[in-house]
């Protein structure tokens, strides 16, 4: 594996770690220069960026060099503006390729959207339909009748492709008419930072404020950030009225961003809201399969259904171990069968550091649902009772990874229940998107106790 395959690699795990607008704002313009002797050398545009990459993400870069290559020791980091200028001027020039996917960065400078985030290439299901057609509605409708349009849900689940397709319909659709510009709320953030350092908040006023349309990721970043939540106030009210479209997204409703001042969270829900949730199984199958006719590759059936079943929370991740699997099938010149597939998928998809226990599953399952321990390892057969009942006994098998006897006995069952419960959720989870949804929001319940 030489230099610019390790760093590809490298920086296609950053991306499943980070939020896209942390990976946009640090690691986008980043290079490796140099591995020699167990050193490998890292170049940044700046010296911000150097200091910011060493201090909070050194570690989980020489992990991941480390996974790819044994030899490494240690990480270097160099400032080289020289070199990534270019990068910097010209986007287009980087195009960063693993195996045969391609993570596009021409960034159009001018709106900073990226040109392959579309309305054609969004998969749309019944986890996205009502965001995917509220986004298509407000292309109709440009800043009047759904404004703001604000979409929120858990990373990795489409919102950077949805919001900045909006943007990219609206070039299209009116022929550079109307002026989209796309921003991350970080990247927002160290623009008003700057503009109050040098006291150019007049220029930081004028690039926000002579759009037609100002699309925001990620806002919950603002929150708590007072003289950034003050101009972005400000500046959506000159936007709003004078009737300039505003979208936005979060990972979470208005409501739910606890450091975000309550003037701002007001107008945010005065427009239109759309959610999207976990994509169920067959969407998941058909942005396997969109994204592998994008690549001009192939997989069996078996594998993209392993794939599929494997990876069910997160999109980004998703297309992540996608990658590697093309990578690997690249490197070995032959088909990946499932048996590879699923040694590559255990070792891609994050992993449980800490053991859980039987009692921290019981206890999350009962309060997500709001009943008791009791009513779950007893034998009421209430229906609000038998659904939690069936996610305890599934998720003791499937985190904790306990034999059917044992979790038979915990709940007060024959093993043949506990088979049963799990074989039943095991399938439905594949088919029901809401129970899928359920089970992904107990799983972060547990790991976060």
């Amino acid at each position: 594996m030489d230099s610019e395959q390790l760093w590809q690699l490298t920086l296609n795990e950053m991306e499943l770690q980070l939020s896209r607008a942390n990976f946009a704002t640090w690691l986008k313009n980043s290079r490796l220069t140099e591995k020699k002797d167990g050193v490998v050398c890292i170049a940044l545009p700046n010296n911000f960026a150097k200091e910011w990459v060493e201090n909070k993400y050194q570690k989980n870069l020489l992990g991941i060099i480390r996974n790819l290559d044994s030899t490494t020791k240690k990480l270097e980091f160099v400032v080289d503006s020289q070199g990534l200028e270019g990068l910097k001027k010209s986007p287009a020039t980087l195009p960063l390729k693993i195996g045969a996917m391609d993570l596009d960065f021409k960034i159009d400078p001018d709106t900073n959207l990226n040109p392959r985030y579309t309305f054609k290439s969004f998969v749309v299901g019944p986890s996205n339909e009502l965001a995917f057609a509220a986004a298509s509605a407000v292309v109709q409708e440009i800043g009047t009748k759904y404004n703001p349009f604000f979409v929120y849900g858990g990373v990795g689940l489409g919102k950077t492709h949805l919001i900045q397709a909006i943007g990219n319909e609206i070039k299209s659709t009116y022929k550079n008419k109307i002026k989209p510009k796309y921003v991350p709320s970080e990247i927002y953030t160290s623009d008003v930072v700057w503009g109050i350092r040098n006291k150019r908040m007049e220029d930081i006023k004028k690039k926000y404020r002579d759009v037609d349309v100002l699309i925001i990721d990620d806002i919950q970043f603002i929150g708590g950030k007072e003289k950034t939540e003050e101009e972005f106030f400000h500046t959506f009210n000159s936007l709003y009225e004078a009737n300039k479209q505003i979208i936005i997204s979060s990972d979470g409703p208005p409501r739910s961003i606890p450091t975000l001042e309550e003037r701002l969270r007001s107008r945010f829900e005065g427009g239109l809201t759309a959610d999207i949730t976990y994509p169920e199984y067959e969407m998941r199958v058909a942005i396997i399969k969109g994204k592998l006719a994008e690549a001009g590759q192939q997989l069996s059936d078996g594998v993209i259904d392993l794939i599929a079943k494997k990876v069910k929370k997160n999109i980004r991740e998703l297309e992540g171990v996608l990658k590697k699997i093309l990578f690997y099938q690249d490197k070995k010149g032959g088909e990946v069968n499932e048996k590879v597939a699923e040694e590559i998928i255990e070792k891609s998809i994050q992993t449980i550091t800490k053991r859980v226990n039987d009692s921290q599953i019981l206890k999350c399952v009962a309060e997500f649902y709001g009943v008791t321990v009791g009513d779950l390892i007893g034998y009421s057969r209430r229906k609000e009772v038998v659904e939690p009942r069936q996610i305890a006994m599934y998720l003791l098998r499937d985190i904790s990874e306990f034999s059917y006897p044992y979790i038979g006995e915990k709940m007060g069952r024959d093993h043949t229940t506990a088979i049963h419960s799990y074989e039943k959720i095991n399938h439905e989870i594949n088919r029901n998107s809401t129970l899928n949804q359920k089970i992904i929001m107990i799983k972060d319940i547990i790991f976060k106790t």
